[in-house]
């Protein structure tokens, strides 16, 4: 009967994902909009999950795998390089307009490498020290972005690369709407499901890797780095493989996110973009895929919810109250409230029992003094206790 339960509520939510744009397009393409970006968080949040969560590394600096993963879809996507470059034009007089099928691994195996790069120099830093190596990597690289249109225009400098393509793979261009018989599915709804897909792949990756022994290894180094080292793990290879495989699924959110916008722009990468995407992790339940995705999503609508609320105060006000700092007053607020009153975070991982009774013990009943009711799985009596013999407790004299 339960498990009917669970499964009628599982096909319920399936259908109501799938549902939601069709019916936030009734109501304006800007929620369908607002849908979208809610799921390359999500898709970024669960990247930096598998730092941050699983190995226990902080990293200030994840916006710049972000950063990599748009520019190189732009560069690939337009013809920048070709109206840049005279000798790039004569090879591509169109520019290169990758497709997507090439362009995501690309940008899955770049954002890679540069994790690698990134994790490195710091295996042997924790805590504060790495947060702030890593946010000083994440502020190079905004910087280079910001500077690369001289004496070599690659990036185009703060103006950014515009005109970038949208995604079209199998004769499929979901920059134009599509229409069924008089029904009309507009283009950023087409995007959703695209997302969503990516998405649903993040989560399935990263649930395998959560349950797998690489998994497990993160989340002793986690806990004790000292300890897992002195069972044996490789903590070195451990951790570069944390931060190469958190880089890619920022970098494939990035290049999504420059084929949906159709521009770029350093501005788009700052420190704030990973503060938030850390908030979205710590808010939702570190370490935990339904916290980190239910994070991700309140963080990332919440703004765009909240100019409902901060446009009629500004007008009670004549005006003399700006409209974005109370949205940023507000989101401030609500999470100062979440961390009072859910100091794990919204959704956070369940304890699995550390205290485990003694077999045949009953649930709930109080622990007597000097008994032993906190043993290892499957071991019914203790060590230096006689089968049969009267418990006693344990104790390294006999």
């Amino acid at each position: 009967m339960k498990n009917s339960k669970n499964l009628a509520l599982y096909v319920l939510g399936v259908v109501a994902v799938l549902a939601l744009p069709i019916f936030l397009q009734s109501q304006g393409n800007a929620w369908v909009r607002i849908a979208d970006i809610a799921l390359l968080y999500v898709m970024l949040s669960l990247g930096l999950n598998i730092v941050v969560g699983y190995a226990g590394l902080l990293d200030l600096g994840y916006v710049a795998f972000f950063a990599v993963g748009a520019y190189l879809y732009a560069l690939m996507g337009s013809s920048h390089l070709s109206d840049t470059f005279p000798w790039f034009k004569a090879m591509f007089p169109n520019g290169l307009h990758t497709s997507l099928l090439i362009v995501v691994p690309l940008a899955l195996v770049v954002a890679g490498v540069l994790g690698v790069m990134l994790g490195a120099p710091t295996l042997k830093l924790r805590g504060d020290y790495l947060a702030i190596v890593t946010l000083g990597f994440g502020e190079i690289i905004r910087v280079f972005l910001n500077n690369l249109d001289q004496p070599i225009n690659i990036t185009n400098g703060p103006k950014g690369i515009t005109a970038i393509d949208s995604v079209k793979f199998w004769g499929l261009d979901l920059g134009k709407a599509w229409k069924f018989d008089g029904f009309t599915i507009s283009s950023v709804t087409l995007y959703y499901y695209l997302f969503l897909a990516l998405v649903v792949a993040t989560i399935i990756i990263s649930h395998r890797l959560q349950m797998s022994r690489i998994g497990r290894a993160w989340m002793a180094i986690r806990e004790d780095e000292i300890a897992a080292k002195a069972m044996g793990i490789n903590t070195r290879n451990m951790k570069l493989l944390a931060f190469g495989m958190g880089a890619s699924f920022g970098g494939v959110s990035g290049a999504m996110f420059a084929a949906f916008q159709g521009f770029v722009s350093p501005e788009s990468f700052s420190l704030m973009e990973s503060v938030m995407i850390v908030a979205m992790v710590v808010l939702g339940g570190i370490g935990h895929l339904p916290g980190v995705i239910l994070g991700a999503v309140l963080l990332a609508a919440l703004p765009e919810v909240l100019r409902y609320v901060a446009g009629p105060l500004q007008a009670l006000t004549d005006g003399r109250l700006d409209a974005s700092i109370l949205r940023q007053l507000f989101i401030a607020l609500a999470m100062i409230v979440i961390m009072l009153v859910r100091p794990r975070g919204l959704w956070p991982s369940p304890e699995h029992g550390k205290t485990l009774q003694r077999k045949g013990a009953a649930p709930g009943a109080p622990v007597a003094p000097g008994s032993l009711q906190t043993q290892a799985p499957g071991i019914e009596t203790p060590a230096d206790e006689l089968p049969g013999a009267a418990s006693r407790p344990m104790s390294i004299n006999p």
